[in-house]
């Protein structure tokens, strides 16, 4: 700021600096992250307590945020209504609840008949799957109005797989791919658009792909080494991504209109390849096709959550449509103490006509929290690293 004011050469210096790196200020990405993580936290905890309610099942505690108790109110159903020390989550603790994380508490047996009916544990296997089911649930949904209301908004995009130009020493052009070649398969997979192409190189730069494709209607079959094409945005993010060196002919690129009625419908097509590209990703870190470090926290989230406010509305609200798909992914993992761990059991449940062994539970949830804690500060040394500060 200040130093920005001392000299006309220094001052010009500056507004060149802000010019290649315009990263937004710390309040600004503060309300920014308060924006996007408070929302849909609470309405994810909102899935499950609605879904508590329309079963009968009574809530104690609907927290925003984890540990020591900052305020609250307590309604007239007895439900205490507070914010937390962490607010990297929240939880909704029914009665028969023991914690936050939603195992039973033993003594739920021993309650007054009217007060066990009340209690989470006391519901048909059905009921509970549903509960546990609505706070990912919700965050799908909430998805699918932003990406419904932006198909309604802008219309979808429709290309055909037809190269319209290559670029010259480009993998494409090695690999012998023409103007006019209609590109039919990348690496077995079927391609119908040239964003399915897009979607299948930016995330396999250097890997070695068959390409199938139509040349004046005769097929024919090529492999290519995606190549790596380095990006760096306005706040100084580097983002290395695949490319083939293929360019789409403008004349074959459109946007149509899309209907209230057709935008649910383009909407879930687009978290089907949303969803299928993170799976892909995740997969590819797993076997060490990427690095851990490209694996981010909430530091993370926070800053990109800055970012996409400073870029404008349209950016941040398709912003938070990615984070709540991530959430309801995430949640949905089959781990104890997140959502899908709890629904495995009711599974295993299902199958078994009857619970799982309370040790069992036990000791799963410890291995749960366990993984969780050590995935979540493995990301924050990621996000950390991010920033430069192990440099």
């Amino acid at each position: 700021g200040g130093r920005c004011r001392s000299a006309a050469a220094g001052g010009r210096a500056c507004k060149g600096l802000r010019g290649l790196i315009q990263s937004p200020g710390f309040l600004q990405t503060l309300l920014a992250f308060a924006l996007v993580i408070g929302p849909l936290v609470f309405l994810h905890e909102l899935g499950h307590y609605l879904a508590g309610r329309l079963f009968g099942v009574k809530a104690d505690e609907f927290s925003i945020g984890f540990g020591r108790e900052l305020f609250g109110i307590t309604d007239k159903r007895g439900t205490r209504w507070k914010f937390s020390l962490l607010p990297l989550g929240g939880f909704v603790k029914f009665a028969g609840d023991m914690d936050p994380s939603s195992r039973s508490d033993p003594d739920w047996l021993l309650l007054p008949a009217e007060e066990r009916a009340q209690t989470f544990q006391a519901k048909p296997l059905w009921q509970r799957a549903i509960i546990v089911a609505a706070g990912p649930f919700t965050n799908f949904l909430i998805a699918l109005v932003i990406l419904a209301g932006f198909a309604v908004a802008f219309g979808e995009l429709r290309t055909s797989a037809v190269v319209g130009q290559v670029e010259p020493g480009s993998p494409a052009q090695v690999a012998g791919l023409a103007p006019g070649d209609r590109i039919t398969g990348l690496g077995g997979r079927p391609v119908d658009s040239f964003q399915d192409m897009v979607r299948f190189v930016q995330i396999r730069a250097g890997e070695r792909v068959t390409i199938d494709y139509e040349r004046r209607g005769t097929p024919r079959s090529t492999v290519a080494v995606i190549g790596t094409r380095v990006e760096k945005d306005r706040f100084g993010n580097i983002v290395r991504l695949g490319r083939l060196g293929i360019a789409t002919d403008p004349r074959n690129a459109r946007f149509e209109p899309v209907s209230p009625i057709a935008a649910p419908g383009v909407a879930l097509r687009k978290i089907g390849d949303i969803v299928g590209m993170m799976g892909e990703v995740v997969g590819q870190i797993v076997m060490g096709k990427r690095p851990v470090s490209e694996l981010g926290g909430p530091l993370q989230i926070a800053k990109v959550s800055g970012e996409q406010f400073a870029l404008g509305l349209s950016s941040f609200v398709f912003f938070i449509a990615l984070v709540s798909l991530n959430l309801a992914v995430v949640n949905l993992l089959p781990v104890p103490v997140l959502d899908g761990g709890h629904l495995l059991f009711y599974a295993i449940e299902a199958v078994r006509r009857r619970p799982v062994d309370s040790r069992v539970m036990e000791w799963a949830f410890r291995g749960g929290l366990a993984a969780v804690l050590a995935l979540m500060l493995m990301v924050t040394f990621n996000d950390i690293g991010s920033f430069g500060l192990w440099s």
